[in-house]
């Protein structure tokens, strides 16, 4: 590592160069999420298509073999390699300027994992012998292989974790009674979130899936396959989100030439997504049987307070930014407004997310909602929601991130070419995601379900008033896929190709203002905040859960549908 000083608009800030063996690791991330990015893009641009009637595929390549790897390609294994990479960076970064073998050692096993179940997934998935979507949901009966690889990708993301807790568990026995770096934390905190939350569907897999595939046993019980799936699933979303969250609060404010609002309230709120975010799986399940009503009604409270930390994150990204541009010369109410750097796409970009998570965030209180969500559950107005947060607000994050990123692990520049094509591409894919989710909301409310191929259902009436959206929703496709490719090209370039700096590329992380309150050390006990998060999700999910087990409901064998 090396350090020096250089001017960075108003302020000065270290260079920071990782080490080799640093970068190598980081890159080896991003690389195969990158991969993953798109084959997940292609699939779902075909898929689309044939949704909407555009195209229709020979039978040896089925809709929903596509979804699957769409599905699975983004959802699962884009995020988890891309989301573990930038932290890995950022710990490297915060925590002493380079990662320790032991934690370059736990990294790399977990890579290899990841890497190996993401191949033997893949190869499931193109063989059509696990066609069972993203959710793989009990009864469907995917290849087993398919389930081991899923294990070996859940196994190996926490092994990822394992190296962050290892350096951060370092820095703080070498700092004893100082508050840690806020974007270590803030990673720790989203490895936290993703290891409790992940060990439902390792159950799930481990107990159930892989007997049932295996053949070891001749039924699976549904009910609890899927509550233990969706103890997984919501907080999942989370998973992707507080690694966007990470980016808005520690390193935007370098870029707008700002500073942190604070440097408790982001702490406080990853803290609440841990214990808030996790047992509230039941609101994905309103519509079961099962399941006593006063357990939903407790999920969609918990589900509810939610809002808060992401309230509280809305109110610090505009504060931020409202110091930023004051602190520029700006004077008038809405003045600071023209002093951020909108011809930056390393802002531009997730600042197009942040605006498309507001309505995204809004849809999400609908299907949390015990009674509205009887309106949407199960049509594509959950696409829509999916498509809003996941596919806008995280991933157009993850595009700025990925601009300064790469070029900071090669030593290249981000040209202003470079840049203006990214701020194109960026634009490029806000509004084919406006143009497919926003369609997808409308027909939602008139009653379109969701995984389902293009059907006219006999040319019902009913499905007259969804026809005049789909040719939008096909079209969007085509948009996000250029946007994606556009994107895929812009870093090929600038980890092969850009103009070689003389010294390092900028690792942006913000500092906080001058007159913050001091940092309570509580948010440091981790103890404390996982052994709450135990105590709620014991609340929630004991009761119904032994119910599952001692009083189980009629059992189902496996069954291939395709």
């Amino acid at each position: 590592m090396s350090e020096s000083a250089v001017e960075t608009g108003t302020t000065r800030a270290p260079v920071f160069a990782f080490e080799r063996g640093d970068r190598v690791l980081v890159l080896a991330h991003l690389g195969v999420a990158f991969i993953a990015l798109l084959l997940g893009a292609a699939a779902g641009m075909l898929q689309g298509l044939q949704r909407t009637g555009y195209i229709k595929w020979p039978d040896a390549v089925g809709y929903y073999q596509l979804l699957t790897l769409h599905g699975v390609a983004l959802a699962l294994i884009f995020t988890t390699l891309f989301i573990i990479g930038f932290l890995l960076a950022g710990t490297a970064k915060t925590l002493g300027g380079r990662l320790h073998t032991v934690d370059r050692v736990w990294a790399w096993i977990g890579w290899i994992m990841m890497v190996v179940g993401t191949a033997m997934g893949t190869v499931s998935i193109l063989n059509n012998s696990a066609t069972v979507l993203y959710t793989f949901y009990a009864p469907l009966k995917a290849s087993p292989w398919f389930y081991v690889a899923m294990a070996l990708v859940v196994v190996g993301s926490w092994l990822g974790g394992v190296a962050i807790f290892t350096a951060y568990a370092r820095w703080r026995r070498q700092h004893r009674g100082q508050v840690s770096p806020l974007f270590a934390y803030m990673s720790v905190a989203t490895m936290i979130l993703w290891i409790i939350a992940t060990l439902g569907v390792a159950i799930e897999v481990l107990f159930q899936l892989i007997p049932m595939a295996f053949g070891w046993v001749p039924r699976v019980n549904v009910e609890l396959s899927r509550t233990l799936f969706w103890y997984f699933g919501h907080p999942l979303v989370y998973f992707w989100l507080l690694p966007a969250y990470i980016y808005w609060y520690v390193n935007i404010p370098q870029i707008i030439k700002g500073k942190l609002f604070s440097d408790s309230l982001p702490r406080l709120t990853f803290v609440l997504f841990i214990l808030y975010s996790i047992p509230v799986g039941f609101h994905h399940q309103f519509n079961e049987p099962g399941i006593a009503n006063g357990w939903k009604i407790l999920a969609a409270a918990l589900t509810l307070t939610v809002v808060v930390p992401s309230l509280m994150t809305v109110f610090a990204m505009f504060a931020t930014f409202e110091m930023a541009g004051r602190a520029q010369g700006a004077t008038g109410r809405f003045a600071w407004l023209r002093k951020l750097p909108w011809k930056d796409v390393r802002f531009f970009a997730p600042f197009l997310g942040m605006v498309m998570f507001i309505p995204g965030g809004a849809g999400g209180v609908v299907n949390a909602s015990y009674q509205l969500n009887q309106v949407i559950h199960n049509t594509l107005w959950v696409t829509g929601h999916f498509h809003m947060t996941l596919s806008s607000a995280v991933t157009l994050t993850f595009f700025g991130i990925a601009y300064w990123l790469v070029p900071a692990l090669t030593n290249r520049k981000l040209t202003w070419r470079v840049n203006n094509l990214g701020i194109f591409q960026a634009w490029l894919w806000f509004i084919g995601m406006l143009l497919n989710a926003v369609p997808m909301h409308i027909v939602g409310l008139l009653g379109e379900p969701r995984r389902t191929a293009f059907t006219t259902y006999n040319d019902n009436p009913v499905v007259q008033p969804w026809l005049p959206y789909w040719p939008v929703m096909g079209m969007s496709g085509i948009f996000l896929f250029l946007s994606i490719m556009l994107f895929l090209g812009a870093m090929i370039y600038l980890w092969w190709f850009a103009p070689r700096l003389d010294t390092p590329a900028e690792f942006p992380i913000g500092e906080v203002k001058d007159k913050s309150h001091p940092t309570p050390m509580i948010l440091e006990r981790w103890p404390l905040w996982i052994a709450l998060t135990g105590v709620l999700v014991l609340i929630v999910y004991t009761v119904p859960l032994v119910d599952m087990i001692q009083t189980p409901p009629p059992s189902s064998p496996p069954i291939r549908s395709w």
